[in-house]
């Protein structure tokens, strides 16, 4: 016989949220292995003795999470979307006929605690990764990828100097409708006076002026391009009402963005973050890797694991990153610019004197250490004589037409390049290159794809940093759940055991 089902409100319900989630359900283990009750200690204080009570800072972090883990950044929908979850409602803690805090609350909460705390639940469950031998930290592995910030390009104002505006404009560039019209583009300017002001030289100034006219000629070359009234802009004479932080990078064949730099690192062993950072854009990698070493290292120290060897691409090499990593007794797999030559093609250097041999078989002497104004990066310089150069067959090439001596300038951190030179190019270098590879990216992918790092939703460089910390910890707390359910094989933890016995041994010699 045919049924139909008929629809009828109950007044009363015999109804467990418990018994609806499965076991196995992600959300329900998630909640037995998740501890945050330190959260209540942890921000006590930022919050008043009196007034109606605050969202719960437990449920907070946990809406968070789960919006980072169904890749939703939208603070209504997160709200919206957990409403219809069963197994969500029983992670949060709530039942079903429970109203879920209101979406700007959760935000506010986002605002009033400061990065520390979100940084310390970051720890805390790597923490957890590490006690489950997810981490070996011998070898992490660094990279770096722009995420959308939250401010159209249409918002950039130009930067006031200390000149009139309009003659400033008469200077640098033609003045377009559009710049008439940039200070209508953001309802509340949120920079400060020197973010407004310009710090470029006038040979900066003169520069981008330049390039502003060959982007005129060219612009039907340029990624977008095609965009009515496009221009070249500059982090020098530029800068966004609506987030002063942001800054405008660009990507090879791709078009121009305010962003922010996400700066990551990877343990090799099963790919756990075990660091991230938001930086400003316009800064380069090798800027900040002494600041990620020192952060990543401490935090490993503090869990008893050894780091010896650092993995990244060309864009963190320079003479004073080696030199400071192997200050920090850390083998850098890096490889070097391709500008970099360790002297003239032809020329031998001689170590013991720190004197090179040209093809003539004449030395030439160390002279002096200088710091390059346009790199901001000591050299070492080597000049010769005229004496030696006179008469010289080979010094038409050599030299040049006006060129009297020899004179040329070496890194001063030649030995520290050619050591990770030789590393680089040895097996073990190109094993860590695909290892990089094959590490790193993919997680950022995973980040930018499905955990709700595509765009920062919020505005400032402090708020980027909380949203990049809330979408690691998510991505680590999926990686735990997945790595607990595999049968560890036989004699690893045993290994695992005399491994840490070594490097504990290792390190009360060596520190």
């Amino acid at each position: 016989m045919q049924g139909k089902k008929v629809y009828q409100e109950k007044l009363f319900h015999d109804f467990k949220l418990s018994s609806r989630v499965a076991k196995e359900n992600f959300y329900r283990r998630l909640k037995e292995v998740l501890n945050l009750d330190f959260l209540y200690h942890r921000t006590k204080k930022y919050y008043g003795y009196s007034g109606q009570k605050s969202i719960d800072p437990v449920v907070f972090l946990k809406l968070y999470l789960v919006g980072y883990l169904e890749n939703i950044i939208s603070d209504r929908k997160l709200i919206d979307h957990c409403s219809m979850r069963l197994d969500i409602l029983y992670f949060l803690g709530y039942a079903i006929d429970e109203e879920l805090p209101w979406h700007s609350t959760i935000s506010r909460t986002r605002h009033l605690f400061p990065e520390a705390v979100f940084e310390e639940v970051f720890t805390r469950i790597l923490v957890l990764c590490i006690d489950k031998g997810m981490v070996s930290g011998h070898t992490q592995a660094i990279d770096s990828a722009p995420v959308k910030a939250n401010a159209s390009m249409d918002s950039l104002a130009l930067k006031v100097p200390a000149q009139d505006l309009e003659g400033h404009l008469a200077e640098v560039r033609h003045i377009s409708q559009r710049d008439k019209e940039v200070f209508r583009k953001a309802k509340i300017d949120k920079s400060s006076p020197e973010q407004q002001t310009i710090t470029a030289s006038k040979k900066q100034l003169d520069s981008i002026g330049s390039r502003q006219k060959k982007w005129s000629k060219d612009q039907d070359q340029r990624p977008g391009a095609g965009n009515k009234g496009s221009r070249y802009t500059s982090n020098k004479t530029h800068y966004s009402p609506t987030d002063p932080d942001a800054r405008i990078s660009v990507k090879s064949g791709k078009a121009r963005k305010l962003n922010y730099l996400s700066q990551l690192t990877v343990d090799t062993a099963h790919h756990v973050i075990t660091d991230i950072k938001s930086y400003h854009a316009d800064g380069k990698d090798n800027q900040q890797l002494e600041d990620i070493v020192l952060r990543v290292k401490q935090r490993l120290w503090q869990q008893g694991l050894f780091w010896q060897n650092c993995v990244a691409d060309t864009g963190y090499s320079s003479g004073e990153n080696y030199a400071f990593l192997e200050a920090q007794r850390l083998q850098s797999f890096i490889p070097p610019h391709g500008t970099y030559k360790g002297g003239p093609e032809g020329f031998t250097y001689i170590k013991e004197g720190d004197y090179y041999v040209c093809p003539n078989r004449e030395v030439i002497p160390f002279k002096k250490v200088f710091k390059d104004y346009r790199t901001q990066t000591l050299k070492k310089e080597y000049r010769s004589s005229s004496k030696q150069c006179k008469g010289c067959p080979l010094a038409a090439n050599c030299l040049g037409k006006s060129a009297k001596e020899k004179k040329f300038s070496v890194t001063y951190f030649r030995e520290e390049y050619e050591r990770n030179i030789a590393r680089v190019n040895s097996k073990q270098g190109r094993y860590m290159k695909a290892k990089r590879q094959s590490t790193v990216e993919p997680v950022f992918g995973t980040l930018t794809q499905f955990m709700g790092l595509r765009k920062i939703n919020t505005i400032g460089i402090q708020q980027a940093n909380k949203v990049m910390h809330l979408s690691a910890i998510a991505y680590n707390l999926k990686k735990y759940l997945k790595f607990i359910n595999k049968k560890v094989k036989s004699g690893v933890a045993t290994s695992i055991f005399f491994e840490s016995i070594y490097f504990t041994f290792y390190r009360l010699i060596n520190f």
